[in-house]
């Protein structure tokens, strides 16, 4: 199905940047900025609100650009990544739709890898501030969809295995979990943390899993990786301190410099074969 808003969106940025065809996107979540700076240097960038389709950031710690930004091998070769800094959240009242359309944009852009990111919030004690964790499953408890209509995916395999394998190989700190997106605003009760936990549930957060939905729809090969910013439960099942929005982007930030080279290792590795 065509989705006009993000083929207007991918068609002015392919103009004014003057890159015909992205190879890969990333979408940085709260705090996750300070990662663009050692993903590459951007040969184009604008404010997200410039473009159809988008909105302004909302969200603490999202900065609401998007960059093209090339990434060179030793060979000459180049490939060029769309790096989405922030994303429009399902709290914010615009709907799905609005939610996937930067992936949607990227993907009409020509990008055939996404590597999606956020912050969480932990529901394993062992795991402390500052863990990166690949997202290898996800809970959809939004209770929504990007799709409309008889649009069949199969999210079997939405987190792609090679992509995860080839982040551990360049970052073997990284561990491995599942992600459970609520709508929010709202942190969840202690009974809600408990009861996710019992599904299965590694970490919670509040984006996303319809930018995946939307972005596996689309063909694109999925990296999503997570960074912990605070604990939700203890060793004893309890809350150990209240969530506070400005920490959680404060230690998404301090982590995202390191977490971002992976993401460009990663990328070099994957598009340009470079190890």
């Amino acid at each position: 199905m065509r989705d006009e808003a993000a083929l207007s969106a991918a068609s002015r940025i392919i103009s004014a940047s003057g890159v015909e065809r992205h190879d890969a996107a990333v979408v940085l979540g709260s705090g996750w900025t300070g990662a663009v700076d050692v993903i590459g240097t951007p040969s184009w960038q604008v404010p997200a609100a410039d473009l159809p389709g988008f909105f302004p950031p909302a969200a603490p710690g999202h900065a609401g650009q998007v960059a093209s930004i090339p990434l060179t091998a030793g060979s000459g070769d180049v490939a060029h990544v769309l790096v989405l800094s922030g994303r429009t959240h399902l709290y914010e009242g615009h709907g799905p739709a609005a939610v996937a359309h930067g992936v949607r944009t990227a993907a009409a852009c020509g990008a055939r890898i996404c590597v999606l990111t956020n912050a969480n919030g932990s529901l394993r004690p062992e795991w402390p501030t500052g863990t990166g964790m690949l997202i290898a499953d996800h809970l959809d408890l939004a209770a929504v969809s990007p799709l409309v209509g008889a649009d069949f995916v199969d999210l079997t395999d939405c987190w792609s295995p090679q992509l995860r394998a080839v982040a551990r190989d360049v970052d073997p700190r990284l561990v491995e979990g599942t992600y459970a997106m609520l709508r929010g605003p709202e942190f969840q009760t202690v009974a809600e943390l408990r009861g996710l936990r019992t599904v299965g549930a590694d970490v919670v957060g509040m984006s996303t899993v319809l930018e995946a939905i939307a972005a596996r729809a689309a063909g694109m090969e999925l990296l999503g990786i997570s960074v912990v910013t605070t604990t939700e439960l203890d060793e004893h099942g309890d809350h150990p301190v209240l969530t506070d929005p400005d920490a959680v982007v404060a230690a998404a930030a301090q982590a995202a410099t390191g977490l971002g080279t992976t993401i460009r290792r990663v990328l070099a590795a994957t598009l340009l074969k470079e190890h």
